[in-house]
């Protein structure tokens, strides 16, 4: 009878463990969905590959009048000076896809910095510390463009004036950062390349005219919300003399970049991700 009880004992625990758990699991975060790493890990593909990474990283903190700003800044293994990148996150903000991209730019040559535009706002050191990816997404929206400007001017002035950089700066950004970009542009004349992924541009024929920078685009066959921008986009920009070259992957969705990652990812995404970045990189070494 004793054995008994024992064992009916073993199995109500038992199912109360599975039920309720004997140990605390940390919530998954967005790049863990993105890049789909083992949920028992407890950390992203993405998070694996910056932590296994033999480049120098580092957080700095950019300032322009009252405000700081938080940036990831990987260093390439070089013996020379180097071009410089700067990489504008996509809407929910600067996660561990984000800075592990920055990583890979910096392991083909290049000094690059990602700053984390909602670093110290709405109480937040950086994007990690907001409660989801929807708060971040939230805290994005509510930035004002003079801001972010003043960000990018800080990020741009860091690179400026690294010893180790030779003083060409590209900008890279994505969806919501390639918009940025676009924009980024019109403001800053001095900047090298801008490459926009499955972003808009700013819809103010005056701001696209004072471009001087050359533009590339990035756009995912299945992303009409953007795509029906750039016919007017590219007529803006050839009526100014601009130079905007962009290629569409036939097939691909938005975020091509990070879904076709994905063990799962549909064949178009992952075709167009090699494409791209094989594409990025022979521009950015031009």
């Amino acid at each position: 009878m004793k054995k008994l009880f024992t064992h009916a004992l073993v199995i109500i625990l038992s199912l109360f463990t599975i039920s309720c758990g004997t140990t605390k699991k940390e919530p998954t975060t967005p790049a863990e969905v993105l890049v789909t790493a083992k949920p028992v890990e407890q950390e992203s593909r993405a998070l694996q590959e910056l932590s296994n990474s033999p480049r120098h990283h580092e957080w700095v903190t950019l300032q322009h009048g009252n405000r700081e700003v938080q940036a990831f800044v990987v260093y390439p293994e070089s013996n020379t000076k180097t071009k410089s990148i700067i990489v504008i996150h996509e809407n929910r903000g600067l996660d561990d896809w984000a800075r592990s991209f920055a990583d890979k730019l910096a392991a083909e040559g290049f000094l690059v910095i990602a700053p984390d535009f909602i670093s110290n706002t709405q109480g937040k050191k950086r994007t990690t510390d907001f409660e989801n990816p929807d708060a971040a997404r939230d805290a994005i929206y509510a930035l004002e463009p003079s801001q972010v400007t003043a960000d990018l001017d800080a990020a741009y002035q860091f690179l400026k004036k690294d010893p180790s950089a030779n003083g060409e700066i590209a900008v890279i950004g994505f969806c919501w950062g390639g918009s940025q970009a676009f924009r980024y542009v019109t403001n800053n004349p001095e900047v090298t390349q801008a490459h926009v992924f499955y972003g808009t541009a700013p819809d103010d024929a005056e701001a696209l005219a004072r471009i001087s920078t050359p533009v590339y685009g990035y756009y995912g066959g299945d992303d009409n919300r953007v795509n029906s921008t750039i016919e007017k986009t590219e007529n803006i920009m050839k009526a100014a003399n601009n130079f905007f070259n962009y290629v569409i992957y036939e097939g691909a969705g938005h975020a091509f970049m990070k879904s076709g990652l994905q063990p799962d990812a549909k064949e178009a995404n992952k075709t167009a991700l090699k494409q791209a970045w094989t594409r990025l990189l022979t521009i950015l070494r031009e």
